[in-house]
């Protein structure tokens, strides 16, 4: 976003709270920032502000923009400030955190806002034809859920109006992608009451499942990985000892066992450090690479749970790297060199992120400092442009954040590459260097697909459930014209196929052709071969491919090469 429609849906958020405090003079302001895509503001109403009533607010937000009130900056005392907002907790509450002695408004005809800007200078700067009010959600104060749940309502504003419009068809469009809906609707999974959260990964769900694994296993077999299954459920104290308990014990899973208190492992780190330490490790082993498909679990609240994208329940595709300080540069070249190689069959636009020290960080500046360093070095030494996270890094140490953009210019938080000086010490791991010393290494957290149940969710709307053919559940469906009939050359082509690990399936239900069909393209099936008399007295298949009416006639072994190469390209 950049800084003047910043400026702009910043705006475009206070004329909200104030064309609502017009309309609802008794609600309380929260906070109103610009977000990508538009705005949101929160207030605190004694009345519920419900979906009908976004369009009378938003024909007020557009009068008072036709007004061309102007946005006019004051600098005054903060005992002035506390005068001003006396009766607004929540401006109060943010006031009384402030240690300047002048604090920022802006005033926009009668209406005072608490803010540091900057703001347009006029109203009249925004397109009331590029701004839509969205939705209405809950949202608590701060973000905490300790504090009040306030109503947040979301506005979109572009430039232009043609922009708007490209981007609620988008939103459309998304509804129709939803994966709730196609994953049900193509059989690849559900949800069930008596496993909140926890996904049941269907017959064709977890075909995809498998393919991206065996996608991950090959690319990870040419860097010298370890493959290795762990627990799942371990004694507290480890937690304690490896900091997560701290950190994530609400979001957690606890049990008893022979009367020792246990818990689901939120995180797969702790378990591969055991790993390393079962014996005495020389430097000429580093870097020891360990890796593993982990089930982890998060007790996430119920409202929070949605669909594939928010679980109970899932599979990373995590590594654990133990190395030398020395070495890190060359490691996480490595490691971009392999997020470059999963993610080239999904034509998704790839972003990169540097994240730094957190509030809760564990550890002291310098090793900080020395670490986002190692992490900035790699990513310029292999060309790679970046952004900055700041405070976004996890409590041990920063990370390199890869976001993925979809085909619906949505952006989606993938892989993490993460640096950890401090886990080592906690557990004092060591290795034995080539002067027979003890030195401490350093672990690199590595998760590029991230949840992988997730990631098939965010496949399936990127695809709109029309899977690349290396990836689809059935590839090929065989539609005999006449049942038995021609049942025995269907058969013949299915094992044809299947010899050549092409997943084929012969559709023997009794509907018309046309009818199967049909059904074929719900399904998103990228190939339909109708087989009749013609076909088998010739020994060829008719082919149909997804989204195109027109029939090709084929060699049977001809077509068969054409889709093995792609699966071999991952087409």
């Amino acid at each position: 976003m950049n800084k003047k429609l910043k400026q702009l849906r910043h705006s475009a958020a206070h004329i909200l709270a104030k064309a609502v405090k017009e309309l609802y003079p008794e609600v309380k302001l929260g906070i109103g920032p610009a977000i990508r895509y538009g705005f949101y503001y929160d207030f605190d109403s004694p009345k519920p502000i419900k979906d009908q009533d976004l369009e009378k607010i938003e024909e007020k937000m557009k009068e008072i923009i036709r007004k061309d009130e102007k946005f006019i900056k004051k600098e005054i005392r903060l005992n002035e400030a506390m005068e001003i907002f006396k009766d607004e907790p929540y401006k109060l509450e943010l006031l009384k955190n402030i240690e300047n002695e002048t604090v920022k408004v802006y005033k926009t005809g009668e209406f005072v806002d608490l803010c540091k800007g900057p703001h347009i200078k006029s109203a009249k700067k925004i397109n009331p034809r590029a701004l839509k009010l969205k939705r209405i959600a809950g949202a608590y104060w701060k973000g905490d859920e300790k504090n009040k749940m306030l109503t947040r309502i979301y506005g979109l504003l572009f430039s232009k109006e043609k922009k708007l419009k490209n981007h609620l068809k988008l939103i459309k469009e998304a509804k129709k992608r939803d994966h709730r809906k196609l994953g049900p609707k193509l059989d690849l999974f559900s949800f069930h009451s008596e496993a909140p959260g926890m996904p049941f990964l269907h017959s064709n769900g977890l075909i995809i499942f498998n393919e991206l694994v065996s996608h991950w296993r090959k690319i990870q077999a040419k860097y010298d990985y370890h493959e290795v299954k762990l627990p799942n459920l371990l004694n507290v104290e480890l937690w304690k000892k490896s900091g997560h308990y701290e950190h994530y014990q609400d979001n957690m899973f606890f049990t008893k066992n022979d009367k020792k208190e246990m818990a689901l492992r939120p995180m797969d780190c702790p378990g591969a450090i055991l790993l390393y330490q079962e014996k005495i490790r020389s430097y000429s082993e580093l870097p020891l690479r360990i890796s593993e498909l982990g089930t982890v679990f998060r007790n996430e609240k119920s409202g929070e749970l949605h669909g594939l994208f928010r679980v109970q329940q899932i599979t990373q595709d995590d590594a654990h790297i133990f190395l030398t300080a020395k070495k890190i540069e060359i490691e996480v070249s490595k490691i971009l060199k392999i997020v470059k190689e999963i993610y080239q069959p999904f034509s998704m636009k790839k972003r990169f992120f540097l994240s730094t020290k957190p509030k809760d960080a564990m550890g002291d500046d310098e090793t900080w400092k020395k670490a986002e360093g190692a992490l900035k070095n790699a990513l310029e030494k292999n060309d790679i442009h970046y952004g900055i996270k700041k405070g976004d890094g996890a409590f041990y140490g920063p990370k390199i954040d890869l976001q993925m953009r979809d085909s619906m210019d949505r952006t989606w938080q993938m892989g993490t590459i993460q640096l950890d000086f401090f886990m080592p010490r906690r557990f004092k791991i060591k290795y034995i260097n080539k002067h027979n010393e003890k030195k401490t290494p350093v672990i690199i957290h590595r998760c590029l697909m991230g949840a992988l149940e997730r990631f098939i969710g965010i496949l399936t709307e990127h695809y709109a459930g029309a899977f690349p053919f290396w990836l689809s559940p059935v590839q090929v469906i065989l539609i005999p014209v006449s049942g038995e009939k021609n049942m025995d050359y269907c058969m013949k082509v299915k094992g044809k196929l299947e010899a050549r690990n092409i997943r084929a399936k012969i559709d023997k239900s009794l509907q018309s052709v046309s009818k199967r069909i049909c059904s074929a393209e719900v399904q998103r099936i990228p190939y339909i071969l109708v087989i009749g008399d013609k076909e088998e007295k010739s020994q060829i298949v008719s082919i149909r491919k997804r989204g195109n009416e027109k029939i090709r006639e084929r060699k049977l072994e001809e077509f068969r090469e054409i889709l093995v190469n792609k699966i071999k390209n991952k087409d």
